[in-house]
C-alpha cells in the first residue's frame, strides 16, 4: 500500500483549512456571514442567538493562520497513522 509523505499531507489539509477560513473571513468582509449562519441553523433545526460581529482583518488573519498550522498538524498526525497502518508486512 502506498506510503504518504507527512509534509505534503500536511500541507494539503493545512491549504484546505485555511482556504475555507479565507472563504469564510471573505463572507464576513462582504456581509453575508449572518445569513449563511442563520440558514445553516435553520436547515439544521438548531436556534441559537449567534450573532457574527463584524469584519476584523486582525481576527480574520489570527484565524486563517491558526487553521492552517492546526491543519497541516492533523496533516502530519493523519499521514504518520496512515502510515503505520499500511505498512508492508515482512
Amino acid at each position: 500500500m502506498m506510503q504518504l509523505n507527512r509534509h505534503r499531507t500536511g500541507l494539503v489539509v493545512g491549504v484546505f483549512l485555511g482556504g475555507w477560513h479565507v472563504i469564510w473571513s471573505a463572507l464576513v468582509w462582504v456581509g453575508w456571514g449572518q445569513p449563511l449562519i442563520d440558514f445553516i441553523l435553520w436547515a439544521h433545526m438548531i436556534r441559537v442567538p449567534y450573532v457574527v460581529g463584524p469584519f476584523d482583518g486582525a481576527a480574520a488573519a489570527t484565524l486563517i493562520a491558526v487553521t492552517a498550522l492546526a491543519g497541516y498538524a492533523i496533516g502530519i498526525v493523519l499521514a504518520l497513522i496512515w502510515n503505520i497502518l499500511h505498512r508492508e508486512s515482512p
